[in-house]
Protein backbone atom coordinates (compact mmCIF):
# COMPACT_ATOMS: atom_id res chain seq x y z
CA UNK A 1 0.00 0.00 0.00
CA UNK A 2 1.60 3.72 -0.66
CA UNK A 3 0.37 5.00 2.48
CA UNK A 4 0.31 3.39 5.92
CA UNK A 5 -2.14 4.04 8.50
CA UNK A 6 -1.86 3.75 12.25
CA UNK A 7 -4.10 4.42 15.09
CA UNK A 8 -2.16 5.14 18.80
CA UNK A 9 -5.45 5.56 21.14
CA UNK A 10 -6.69 9.13 20.08
CA UNK A 11 -3.42 9.72 17.60
CA UNK A 12 -3.53 8.79 13.86
CA UNK A 13 -0.12 7.54 12.00
CA UNK A 14 -0.08 8.55 8.53
CA UNK A 15 2.73 7.45 6.44
CA UNK A 16 3.82 7.83 2.74
CA UNK A 17 5.14 4.47 1.75
CA UNK A 18 6.94 4.61 -1.43
CA UNK A 19 10.98 4.83 -0.34
CA UNK A 20 11.66 3.47 -3.40
CA UNK A 21 10.26 6.56 -4.96
CA UNK A 22 11.58 8.90 -2.49
CA UNK A 23 8.28 8.65 -1.49
CA UNK A 24 6.57 10.45 -4.31
CA UNK A 25 3.11 11.33 -4.78
CA UNK A 26 2.17 9.04 -7.82
CA UNK A 27 -1.42 8.61 -8.61
CA UNK A 28 -2.93 5.73 -6.25
CA UNK A 29 -1.14 7.95 -3.45
CA UNK A 30 -2.68 11.01 -4.05
CA UNK A 31 -6.14 9.25 -4.30
CA UNK A 32 -5.71 7.19 -1.25
CA UNK A 33 -4.52 10.02 0.43
CA UNK A 34 -7.35 12.20 -0.18
CA UNK A 35 -9.44 9.55 1.39
CA UNK A 36 -7.58 8.55 4.77
CA UNK A 37 -7.65 12.30 5.40
CA UNK A 38 -11.42 12.61 4.49
CA UNK A 39 -12.02 9.71 7.03
CA UNK A 40 -9.23 10.80 9.79
CA UNK A 41 -11.04 14.53 9.81
CA UNK A 42 -14.78 12.98 10.12
CA UNK A 43 -13.47 10.62 13.51
CA UNK A 44 -14.28 12.47 16.80
CA UNK A 45 -12.42 9.55 18.12
CA UNK A 46 -9.05 11.05 16.16
CA UNK A 47 -7.50 13.71 17.84
CA UNK A 48 -4.22 14.55 16.30
CA UNK A 49 -2.88 13.16 13.23
CA UNK A 50 1.39 12.79 12.29
CA UNK A 51 2.24 12.49 9.01
CA UNK A 52 5.78 11.28 8.18
CA UNK A 53 7.39 8.78 5.45
CA UNK A 54 9.14 5.45 5.54
CA UNK A 55 12.57 5.31 5.86
CA UNK A 56 15.35 7.89 6.77
CA UNK A 57 16.43 9.24 2.95
CA UNK A 58 13.11 11.19 1.80
CA UNK A 59 10.07 12.32 3.96
CA UNK A 60 8.45 13.36 0.05
CA UNK A 61 9.77 14.60 -3.11
CA UNK A 62 6.59 16.05 -4.53
CA UNK A 63 4.69 14.29 -7.24
CA UNK A 64 6.04 10.51 -9.36
CA UNK A 65 7.08 12.84 -12.58
CA UNK A 66 7.41 9.07 -14.21
CA UNK A 67 3.84 8.48 -13.28
CA UNK A 68 2.16 11.53 -13.53
CA UNK A 69 1.64 12.70 -16.77
CA UNK A 70 -0.60 16.04 -17.61
CA UNK A 71 -4.27 15.11 -18.29
CA UNK A 72 -5.79 14.96 -21.69
CA UNK A 73 -8.39 17.46 -20.58
CA UNK A 74 -8.31 21.22 -20.42
CA UNK A 75 -7.66 22.98 -17.24
CA UNK A 76 -10.60 24.88 -17.82
CA UNK A 77 -13.08 21.87 -18.13
CA UNK A 78 -11.47 19.79 -15.20
CA UNK A 79 -11.77 23.07 -12.94
CA UNK A 80 -15.26 24.09 -13.73
CA UNK A 81 -16.70 20.36 -15.02
CA UNK A 82 -18.09 17.61 -12.31
CA UNK A 83 -17.42 17.42 -8.68
CA UNK A 84 -14.58 14.15 -9.50
CA UNK A 85 -13.02 16.03 -12.04
CA UNK A 86 -12.65 19.57 -10.43
CA UNK A 87 -10.52 17.62 -7.54
CA UNK A 88 -7.91 16.55 -9.98
CA UNK A 89 -6.79 20.37 -10.00
CA UNK A 90 -6.94 21.28 -6.46
CA UNK A 91 -3.81 20.45 -4.87
CA UNK A 92 -2.87 17.89 -2.42
CA UNK A 93 -2.58 19.76 0.42
CA UNK A 94 -5.83 20.81 0.99
CA UNK A 95 -5.94 17.00 2.21
CA UNK A 96 -4.86 18.62 5.22
CA UNK A 97 -7.09 21.05 6.15
CA UNK A 98 -8.87 19.50 8.64
CA UNK A 99 -9.98 20.47 11.78
CA UNK A 100 -7.64 18.40 14.32
CA UNK A 101 -3.98 19.38 14.72
CA UNK A 102 -1.61 17.40 11.94
CA UNK A 103 2.12 17.13 13.24
CA UNK A 104 4.82 16.70 10.46
CA UNK A 105 7.42 14.06 11.20
CA UNK A 106 9.87 15.26 8.22
CA UNK A 107 12.46 12.32 7.98
CA UNK A 108 14.70 13.51 5.76
CA UNK A 109 14.22 15.62 2.22
CA UNK A 110 11.19 17.50 2.08
CA UNK A 111 11.06 18.66 -1.49
CA UNK A 112 8.63 20.37 -4.21
CA UNK A 113 5.32 19.11 -3.53
CA UNK A 114 6.71 17.05 -0.47
CA UNK A 115 7.67 20.67 1.51
CA UNK A 116 4.34 21.70 0.49
CA UNK A 117 2.72 19.04 2.20
CA UNK A 118 4.67 19.83 5.15
CA UNK A 119 3.54 23.73 4.94
CA UNK A 120 0.45 22.80 4.93
CA UNK A 121 0.60 20.75 8.64
CA UNK A 122 0.46 22.47 11.81
CA UNK A 123 3.08 21.57 13.66
CA UNK A 124 6.87 20.64 11.57
CA UNK A 125 9.18 18.37 13.64
CA UNK A 126 12.61 17.52 11.37
CA UNK A 127 15.39 15.14 11.73
CA UNK A 128 18.68 16.53 12.00
CA UNK A 129 19.46 15.23 8.66
CA UNK A 130 16.63 16.82 6.93
CA UNK A 131 16.52 19.23 3.58
CA UNK A 132 14.12 21.13 2.72
CA UNK A 133 13.90 23.24 -0.96
CA UNK A 134 11.09 24.49 -3.50
CA UNK A 135 13.43 24.43 -6.64
CA UNK A 136 10.54 24.21 -9.48
CA UNK A 137 11.81 27.60 -10.96
CA UNK A 138 14.58 25.58 -12.39
CA UNK A 139 12.25 23.32 -14.14
CA UNK A 140 10.00 26.15 -15.93
CA UNK A 141 7.32 25.77 -13.17
CA UNK A 142 6.28 27.39 -9.37
CA UNK A 143 5.41 25.14 -6.02
CA UNK A 144 1.77 25.31 -6.94
CA UNK A 145 0.53 23.55 -4.15
CA UNK A 146 0.99 26.46 -1.67
CA UNK A 147 4.38 27.08 -1.57
CA UNK A 148 4.40 30.60 -2.70
CA UNK A 149 1.94 31.62 0.09
CA UNK A 150 2.49 29.25 2.64
CA UNK A 151 6.44 29.55 2.82
CA UNK A 152 6.10 33.75 2.77
CA UNK A 153 3.68 33.27 5.79
CA UNK A 154 5.56 31.03 7.84
CA UNK A 155 9.28 32.03 7.49
CA UNK A 156 8.59 35.99 5.97
CA UNK A 157 8.97 36.77 2.70
CA UNK A 158 13.04 37.73 3.22
CA UNK A 159 13.02 33.83 3.71
CA UNK A 160 11.27 32.79 1.77
CA UNK A 161 11.77 34.74 -1.59
CA UNK A 162 15.58 33.22 -1.58
CA UNK A 163 14.43 29.99 -1.46
CA UNK A 164 11.50 30.67 -4.17
CA UNK A 165 13.28 32.01 -6.35
CA UNK A 166 16.83 30.77 -6.54
CA UNK A 167 15.59 27.40 -5.69
CA UNK A 168 18.30 25.73 -3.00
CA UNK A 169 17.97 23.47 -0.39
CA UNK A 170 18.81 24.13 3.12
CA UNK A 171 19.22 22.18 6.26
CA UNK A 172 17.35 21.62 9.40
CA UNK A 173 19.25 23.84 11.29
CA UNK A 174 18.95 27.10 8.48
CA UNK A 175 14.82 25.45 8.47
CA UNK A 176 14.63 26.27 12.09
CA UNK A 177 16.52 29.37 12.37
CA UNK A 178 13.87 31.33 10.28
CA UNK A 179 10.67 29.42 11.51
CA UNK A 180 10.14 26.79 9.12
CA UNK A 181 10.02 24.29 11.63
CA UNK A 182 9.51 24.23 15.28
CA UNK A 183 11.83 21.34 16.25
CA UNK A 184 14.79 19.39 15.45
CA UNK A 185 15.86 16.10 16.43
CA UNK A 186 18.09 13.48 16.23
CA UNK A 187 16.72 11.20 13.09
CA UNK A 188 15.83 8.41 16.00
CA UNK A 189 14.19 10.68 18.17
CA UNK A 190 11.33 11.93 15.19
CA UNK A 191 8.49 9.36 15.62
CA UNK A 192 9.12 9.35 19.84
CA UNK A 193 9.25 13.46 19.71
CA UNK A 194 6.28 13.73 17.17
CA UNK A 195 4.13 11.43 19.77
CA UNK A 196 5.04 12.73 22.56
CA UNK A 197 4.08 16.24 21.67
CA UNK A 198 0.54 14.57 19.41
CA UNK A 199 -0.21 12.54 22.98
CA UNK A 200 -0.18 15.63 24.85
CA UNK A 201 -2.03 17.42 22.43
CA UNK A 202 -4.68 14.43 22.18
CA UNK A 203 -4.64 15.11 26.26
CA UNK A 204 -6.41 18.46 26.05
CA UNK A 205 -9.78 19.09 25.48
CA UNK A 206 -11.01 18.54 21.90
CA UNK A 207 -13.12 20.82 21.11
CA UNK A 208 -11.04 23.68 22.74
CA UNK A 209 -8.18 22.16 20.38
CA UNK A 210 -10.12 22.57 17.05
CA UNK A 211 -11.39 25.87 17.99
CA UNK A 212 -7.91 27.18 19.05
CA UNK A 213 -6.77 25.81 15.69
CA UNK A 214 -8.96 27.31 13.77
CA UNK A 215 -9.08 30.79 15.09
CA UNK A 216 -5.28 31.19 14.57
CA UNK A 217 -5.92 30.38 10.99
CA UNK A 218 -9.13 32.58 10.61
CA UNK A 219 -7.66 35.35 12.67
CA UNK A 220 -4.36 35.80 10.09
CA UNK A 221 -7.02 37.17 7.26
CA UNK A 222 -8.41 39.75 9.86
CA UNK A 223 -7.91 42.86 11.61
CA UNK A 224 -7.04 42.52 15.10
CA UNK A 225 -10.31 43.71 16.63
CA UNK A 226 -12.59 41.41 14.15
CA UNK A 227 -10.42 38.68 15.69
CA UNK A 228 -10.51 39.12 18.94
CA UNK A 229 -14.59 39.31 18.58
CA UNK A 230 -14.32 35.79 16.92
CA UNK A 231 -12.21 34.67 19.40
CA UNK A 232 -14.43 35.52 22.24
CA UNK A 233 -17.55 34.62 20.74
CA UNK A 234 -16.01 31.23 20.24
CA UNK A 235 -14.90 31.53 23.96
CA UNK A 236 -19.05 32.26 24.81
CA UNK A 237 -19.75 29.10 22.75
CA UNK A 238 -17.28 26.46 24.40
CA UNK A 239 -18.18 28.00 28.43
CA UNK A 240 -21.21 25.68 29.05
CA UNK A 241 -19.36 22.51 26.91
CA UNK A 242 -19.13 19.27 29.40
CA UNK A 243 -15.25 19.60 28.67
CA UNK A 244 -14.69 23.00 30.14
CA UNK A 245 -16.77 21.98 33.47
CA UNK A 246 -14.64 18.51 33.44
CA UNK A 247 -11.55 20.44 33.29
CA UNK A 248 -12.30 22.51 36.25
CA UNK A 249 -13.57 19.83 38.37
CA UNK A 250 -10.26 17.65 37.55
CA UNK A 251 -8.34 21.07 38.33
CA UNK A 252 -9.98 21.20 41.70
CA UNK A 253 -9.64 17.44 42.41
CA UNK A 254 -6.19 17.08 41.73
CA UNK A 255 -6.22 14.35 38.94
CA UNK A 256 -5.96 14.32 34.99
CA UNK A 257 -9.32 15.14 33.39
CA UNK A 258 -10.98 12.83 31.15
CA UNK A 259 -12.24 14.59 28.30
CA UNK A 260 -15.34 13.55 25.46
CA UNK A 261 -14.93 16.11 22.80
CA UNK A 262 -18.32 17.25 24.50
Amino acid sequence: MPIGLEHRGHVAIVTLNRPEALNSIDPETRVELRGIMARLGADPEVRVVILTGTGEKAFCTGSDLKKTMPPAESFASLAFGATEQKQSTETITNTLSIPQPVICAINGIATAGGLELALACDIRIAADHATFGLSEVRVGSIPGGGGTQRLPRIAGLTNALPMLLIGDRIDAEEALRIGLIWKVVPAEALMETALSVAERIAGNAPLSVRAVKSLAYQGLSMPLRDGIDLERMTSGVLRDSKDRIEGRRAFAEKRPPQYRGE
